[in-house]
Order: structure tokens, then sequence, then C-alpha cells
């Protein structure tokens, strides 16, 4: 199961083949049935998620006890509450599987093992972090300049794996929307 993280790995940064087989001894390799929570808030966090197969959706509970979501993750991408993952302290998100999902976990302990033994890796995970981070921008100038159409034709265009694999209500809440709203737009523009 570790073939997509080396694969991933690989994209972004060289390594010798002996550097790159020693990433499997570092990982855990974990399956959650669809529903399973990863992670839940106020739990201690110090482990991030690599989708190996699955998704998986970000999410936090807002004071009126509905669940906000915040992020989608799917084959190829990392997630964990990474405030939480770096200062190893309760997460201030929840994380949980959308669908049969195999993952890739690492600890925070293990990370820094695996940085010290193979350091190209810092290149790797710095090109993670900065593709992270400039979606998440990216994804609050949306929130502020577009129209809810707007942000759904985006989405849509951007992200059409997202549309067949994340119930209506996630995508709803990720968008800003109510279920009834999402659906009235997609009426609306049903290719």
């Amino acid at each position: 199961m570790i073939e997509p993280l080396l694969n991933h790995v690989s994209r972004f940064c060289t390594l010798a083949p002996e550097k790159l087989s020693l990433l499997a001894s570092y990982f855990e390799s974990r399956t959650y049935k669809k529903k399973t929570v990863l992670l839940r808030e106020g739990e201690r966090c110090d482990e991030k998620f690599f989708i190996v197969r699955g998704c998986i959706h970000l999410y936090y509970l807002r004071k009126d006890g509905s669940e906000q979501t915040i992020d989608f993750a799917i084959e190829n991408w990392w997630t964990s509450d990474f405030m939480a993952f770096q200062h190893t302290s309760p997460a201030q998100f929840s994380i949980r599987a959308i669908e049969p999902t195999e993952v890739l976990c690492i600890t925070a302990e293990h990370q820094q093992q695996l940085l010290d033994a193979v350091p190209e890796l810092n290149l790797y995970f710095h090109l993670m972090f900065q593709k992270s981070y400039a979606a998440a921008q990216m994804r609050l100038r949306m929130l502020y300049e577009l129209s809810k159409e707007e942000l759904y034709l985006d989405f849509r265009d951007h992200y059409p794996a997202f549309l067949q694999r994340v119930p209506q209500y996630l995508l709803a809440s990720f968008l800003g929307f109510t279920p009834e709203y999402l659906s009235e737009i997609r009426k609306r523009f049903i290719s």
C-alpha cells in the first residue's frame, strides 16, 4: 500500500531508491469504513494521513451543534488538523471517511525521525504545505468574491470528481449553503 505515496513523493523530489525504501517503516497502513471518524475534535492530534484510496472530510462542530465542513481530501492528498499535528495538541477539527478509505498514517514523532533519516523529504513536505496553503488562500478569496452560484460553478469546474463522491449535504456545508439551496443551484446548471 506504500506505492501510491512513493509515486507521489517521486513526482515532487528525487530520492535514491535506498532512501525511498525507508519510507514504509515510518508509516502505518489503515483502512476505515464509510462514516468512520479518523480524528475527533478535542482529541490529541499527533497523526497526519495520506489518502491512498477513498474520500474524507474535515469539519468542526458549530455552536448550534451542526457540522461545518471545511475541507475534503481524496487520493494522493494529505489531511490532518495541521496546527494540532504540529503541536501534538487537541484537535480543533474532526476527520471522517465519506466512503471506504485507505490511508497511510504517520505520527509527528515518526515524521521527525523520517526527516532526520531522509532530509531531502523536507522539500517534499514543504511543497505539500505550499500547495495546501495556496488552496486555502484561493478558497478564502472565492468565498469573499464569488456569488453563491459562482462558488458552486467554480467548484464544479475545478473539482468534478467530488460531485460524484461527496454527498450533497456535505458539499452544501463546504460551500456555505443549505442542502436545499444547493439543490436549486444544481437544477439550474445541470449540463
